[in-house]
């Protein structure tokens, strides 16, 4: 798909991460070996880089969640918190494509994870679940529609319940911080999108006041249509709000979990 960082790095280079540990003929063997366990469907690089970072020698950044940044490529350990549905959509090229987003969870913070294509089916044939620990090798993280994403491609791979993955912490949550309560000060109109399947979605914003200031929040799809029932003057209290880090700040999202309900 769209990664380019391990295009760029040649089977030589890691080799070198492993010399210590490999003969180059023992690191060549066992990339024919693997290559030949996949089937095939794994090129030589994605192999290598899979065998240098099951003996932990991936130099490729291992990055928290708080960290990531649109446009950049990372390698991530985090728990998956929330499974959305599978999407069948056509490319412009006339083949047909799968896509299913998720939630992945650290100690840090909270991000989407998109699965793309035969990505997707480790979530139909429930290699991935609720709860599962994963990693994702080279991801590609970009500026999502909830924030940031952090994309499966090409020259991806995903561990599930990886050997070195580290304890995370568990992030005490504070129901309060989860709700919040104020008065509609203003309803931005309703704009549509394209989604990445090709589907229409539509999104807006509000803004409430509250004894803490003015907050902004973002409401998603059919959630949109419920707060078109309410207007600028009306007291609200909206609780599973999705808050999401970005560029150094929070945001607050409204989706499929979120309540909402007059005061």
């Amino acid at each position: 798909m769209h990664s380019l960082f391990w295009m760029h790095k040649t089977i030589n280079q890691l080799y070198n991460q492993i010399k210590d540990i490999k003969t180059e003929k023992e690191f060549e063997e066992e990339i024919n070996k693997r290559q030949k366990e996949y089937d095939g469907l794994l090129d030589e690089c994605t192999v290598a880089l899979l065998i240098v970072d099951e003996l932990g020698r991936n130099q490729q950044n291992i990055s928290k969640i708080k960290d990531l940044k649109p446009g950049t490529e990372a390698t991530v350990f985090g728990k998956v918190v929330s499974i959305g549905e599978s999407r069948s959509f056509n490319r412009k090229n006339g083949s047909n494509g799968k896509v299913i987003n998720l939630e992945l969870t650290d100690e840090t913070g909270t991000c989407g994870l998109v699965l793309w294509d035969d990505d997707a089916d480790l979530i139909k044939n429930k290699t991935i679940k609720n709860g599962s620990n994963i990693k994702i090798i080279n991801g590609y993280i970009k500026d999502g529609l909830n924030g940031l994403e952090l994309n499966s491609g090409r020259w991806s791979i995903i561990e599930v319940e990886p050997e070195n993955m580290p304890v995370l912490k568990e992030e005490k949550t504070n129901s309060s911080k989860q709700t919040i309560k104020g008065k509609i000060i203003e309803i931005e109109p309703t704009r549509p999108f394209f989604k990445d399947s090709g589907e229409y979605g539509f999104v807006t914003n509000i803004k409430i006041r509250n004894n803490e200031g003015v907050k902004q929040l973002t409401f998603w799809d059919e959630k949109v249509k419920e707060i078109q029932r309410f207007k600028p003057g009306d007291q609200i209290e909206i609780s599973n709000i999705d808050f999401r880090s970005k560029n150094n700040g929070t945001e607050m999202h409204v989706n499929g979990k979120g309540v909402i309900k007059k005061l």
